[in-house]
């Protein structure tokens, strides 16, 4: 028996589960957000981290910009796979913490670090070999050889970020997510000195331009890894389940239970990026402005997405638990507070964007940007109305589902909604109807609402049959 088993006595435990079952509807609403916020601004983090490496790599010019983008999306082609098996971690630890089960927990997180490891090599050789990778995809040669040099430093990011990703998950599935901001917190000042020091040569160290900005990402993310291993193994009340006690004793059968859930997450995460990245060559063929227009309008949704995802963190660790206590009416309960809570965060920043949203196309483009796409900016973020708010829906669904450890027909949702309708809309209203860059993201639009009705449906129709008697 563990210290913590001895921490909590059986009848404890009982009325903690009892608690938990008779929780109000305000009360679910305040521990989804304890856990929300939390996650969401870890997530803000990143994206500032990133803005800061574009903001210093801008200053060598257009294209390192352009072989910075390029590079980064060949990391994210393999980073994906790796983020969506080593994120089930999470609502395996959940399942586990509401079931009472320590070993079964500290189990869950040991084997997603040993998944991490096994996609993180591959990832890491994928992005080592960048450059020939967009030489294949028909870039032209100087360009792969900047993103080639940028890879060459931001590939050793794979495998420390992808333990992260697992260790939050852990973290948050005990209730405790606080630890992962602050650490984040302090890595984007540190991010920031070292980019500029290693991009630009200042402080005593070399001048490696984009090999510099990569290799200060791998560097951060190092030390945001071990910063958690730490946090993780010594700090309270982590230290209480002495997670990596097993560490070098994998259970192959768990193993294959996070694939089962994981792969499916990754499979969903590739369609909805891949879509994204298809509309963008899609707009290209339209026209510089819809490209560039297309590009600013999805930074701004990506801004705003990092929170109803952080919700949608939350409910796969709200939900997940209620599964563990094998308690279905607050499995239930817990996705549909979530759901108003995404879903009342985006309507409230979609009606914000509407309003600034040509300063949002000055910011990016400066006050003398180019009319037509400012005023092209302007009518996508119009149109991206409906888009926001899905998009904040479906997040959450298939955060609440995760929960559940169902993954594998939300992936078959993706492909539905983003391909089957969203892509052939977009192409139709595009080109066939004549509509350009509007039709293209009304195309999108309606892929993800579509998308989001049938994540929510499924939610709720799994959780009604469960809770029937």
């Amino acid at each position: 028996m563990t210290s913590l088993d001895r921490a909590e006595s059986p009848v404890a435990r009982r009325a903690r589960r009892d608690s938990a079952h008779h929780a109000p509807v305000a009360a679910e609403f305040g521990e989804t957000l304890k856990l929300a916020v939390p996650l969401a601004l870890t997530q803000l983090g990143q994206i500032a981290m990133m803005t800061t490496d574009l903001a210093w790599i801008g200053r060598l010019g257009a294209e390192a910009v352009a072989a910075a983008a390029l590079g980064q999306t060949v990391s994210f082609m393999g980073f994906v796979i790796g983020m969506g098996l080593v994120s089930a971690v999470a609502p395996l630890t959940a399942q586990a913490f509401g079931a009472d089960n320590p070993d079964r927990l500290r189990r869950a997180l040991c084997v997603g670090l040993w998944a991490a490891l096994f996609v993180g090599i591959p990832i890491t050789l994928l992005q080592l070999c960048g450059e020939t990778i967009l030489l294949w995809l028909g870039q032209s040669a100087p360009s792969a050889k900047l993103a080639g040099r940028y890879l060459d430093g931001m590939a050793w990011a794979a495998l420390p970020g992808l333990w992260t990703i697992a260790i939050r998950g852990f973290m948050g599935s005990v209730n405790r997510p606080a630890p992962g901001l602050w650490i984040m917190i302090a890595a984007i000042p540190a991010n920031a000195v070292l980019a500029y020091a290693l991009i630009y040569g200042a402080f005593g160290l070399p001048r490696l331009d984009l090999l510099g900005a990569g290799f200060a990402t791998s560097l951060v993310s190092w030390a945001m890894c071990i910063a958690s291993v730490i946090v993780a193994h010594r700090v309270k009340p982590f230290a209480a389940y002495r997670v990596f006690r097993d560490l070098f004793r994998i259970d192959w059968r768990l193993m294959r239970e996070l694939a089962a859930i994981g792969l499916p997450m990754s499979g969903s995460f590739a369609l909805e990026y891949g879509v994204f990245g298809s509309a963008a060559l899609l707009m290209g063929l339209i026209s510089t402005a819809a490209l560039t227009a297309h590009q600013i309008a999805l930074n701004a949704a990506a801004v705003l997405f990092m929170v109803p995802f952080g919700i949608s963190m939350a409910a796969t660790v709200r939900v997940g638990q209620a599964v563990g206590r094998d308690d279905p009416a607050s499995a239930r309960r817990a996705g549909f507070v979530a759901l108003a809570l995404g879903a009342s965060f985006m309507t409230v920043m979609t009606l914000i964007v509407l309003i600034v949203r040509y300063d949002i196309a000055h910011l990016f483009m400066g006050a003398g940007g180019a009319g037509e796409a400012v005023e092209l900016t302007a009518m996508l973020l119009l149109v991206g109305a409906t888009f926001f708010i899905a998009d904040g829906i479906q997040t959450v669904a298939a955060g609440a589902l995760r929960g559940m450890s169902d993954t594998r027909v939300p992936m078959l949702f993706s492909a539905i909604g983003y391909w089957v309708i969203g892509f052939s809309a977009s192409c139709l209203l595009g080109f066939t109807a004549g509509f350009g860059a509007v039709g293209v993201w009304v195309g999108l639009s309606v892929g993800t609402a579509v998308y989001a009705v049938l994540l929510v449906a499924r939610f709720a129709l799994k959780t009604r049959a469960v809770a029937a008697p």
